[in-house]
């Protein structure tokens, strides 16, 4: 399988990326994967971390306990080489020296470790999780499970490439990196470091790294595929609600300024039920039940569901229930779905199916109001902006209302 020269594919927008986590699970996948995008970084000025999950002591299989030694010290010096043909020989590696073909058996420990390590990163690469070798599956599924929220990941191929009945691409998800003939030279005296893949093994072994493989590398591109953005987990919710009792600051004038301007930008002046997943404690649902005849409302954290109820006593016509998203809403059928300070926290699929299940619960005709912060979180994976570029384009939907500051955004919509 190959990219195919033909395949016209997006640029990756590299802008804004300032710290970049490069990890592998081997010395030389980085090189193969991204060995031209890693210059382009240097020079544009990005900080590269590496990390390198095992030391490839185990690319032959047949050698004893003191001949994988002696190769990992190899592939270590290798891989410093490499470097230092790129121009990024001062970029920190962090050897972590998990076993080399056996990540999947300590996944959850090279979770642990990773968390500390990408805390900071704008940007992980990582060996597509999709590729055929299990080393690079398990790493990319680490790095999804320890990035923070707002990083976005880059999973690039490795073996998917030469294997015949490898995995189908998500070209959908694909970017490209052309580079130019300095990348391309540096890249293959990069790669020309490793020796100890290129040529014929200890025992005589084929080379793990034969010149087939290499020729694909040799391109005048590389080409990446976004990973699927995970949500905030619940867990960070329930420590803010643990140790604030309104995280939120609902009486600051930023939230007070901002729900009534939400609730003003209403094309109706009544509705009939309105549902209001995500509520937290209650503050923007009290402003709608003076305009909504039924409110059903929801949070996913038992601590803002007392705090909810607490607050809305004297409401009979708000009922607040613990749901987390995404989930179904039974046999709700509402006039006005809200959306307000949510849909950035949730990860690329759990945000389709939760757009998803709330129109399924709106009557057609009936509203949606979104109102979101328009910055980005740093816990969160997308921004404000984002989210509301998706409602207005959801195929079901049509804007009727729309505002704008500098901190925040209201969009009104009807259902179809």
């Amino acid at each position: 399988m190959t990219a195919g020269p033909g395949r016209a594919l997006p640029l990756l927008d590299t802008g804004g990326w300032g710290r970049v986590a490069v990890v592998s699970a081997h010395p030389d996948d980085e090189s193969l994967g991204v060995g031209g995008l890693l210059q382009v970084l240097r020079e544009q000025g990005t900080r590269l971390d590496l990390v390198v999950a095992t030391d490839g002591e185990a690319a032959y299989p047949a050698l004893d306990e003191r001949g994988r030694r002696e190769l990992a010290a190899t592939r270590r010096r290798e891989l410093h080489a490499a470097l230092e043909v790129h121009g990024i020989d001062e970029s920190p590696v962090c050897w972590l020296g998990f076993p080399d073909s056996e990540l999947a058996q300590h996944e959850d420990d090279l979770v642990e470790q990773l968390r500390g390590l990408l805390v900071d990163a704008d940007v992980c690469l990582v060996p597509w999780p999709g590729d055929p070798h299990p080393d690079h599956q398990a790493i990319g599924r680490a790095v999804l499970r320890a990035a923070r929220p707002s990083a976005r990941v880059w999973g690039y191929p490795i073996w998917a490439w030469h294997w015949k009945d490898g995995p189908a691409f998500p070209w959908g998800d694909a970017a490209e990196q052309p580079l130019n003939p300095v990348h391309r030279q540096r890249k293959a005296a990069g790669l020309a470091a490793f020796t100890s893949q290129t040529a014929t093994g200890p025992n005589g072994e084929d080379p793990v790294l034969p010149a087939d493989v290499l020729a694909h590398f040799a391109g005048e591109r590389e080409v990446l595929f976004a990973q699927p953005r995970q949500g905030t987990p619940p867990e960070r919710f329930a420590e803010l609600y643990d140790s604030h009792a309104e995280p939120w600051d609902v009486h600051s004038w930023y939230e007070r300024r901002k729900q009534r301007l939400a609730v003003a930008c209403l094309p109706e002046p009544r509705y009939a039920t309105a549902l209001e997943p995500a509520c937290g404690t209650g503050e923007l649902t009290r402003l709608l039940a003076s305009r909504c005849d039924r409110v059903l409302a929801s949070d996913a954290d038992g601590a803002a569901v007392e705090r909810a109820r607490a607050k809305l006593r004297d409401h009979p016509a708000v009922h607040v229930e613990q749901r987390a998203l995404p989930g179904r809403f039974g046999r709700a059928e509402v006039d006005l779905l809200v959306w307000s300070e949510i849909l950035y926290y949730l990860g690329d699929d759990a945000l389709t199916e939760t757009i998803g299940e709330g129109l399924r619960a709106l009557r057609p005709g009936g509203d949606v109001l979104a109102v979101h912060w328009r910055h980005q979180a740093h816990d969160a994976p997308h921004d404000g902006p984002e989210v509301h570029r998706r409602l207005d384009a959801h195929p079901e939907l049509v804007p009727v209302a729309f505002y704008a500051d500098a901190d925040f955004l209201v969009s009104a919509l009807r259902r179809r």
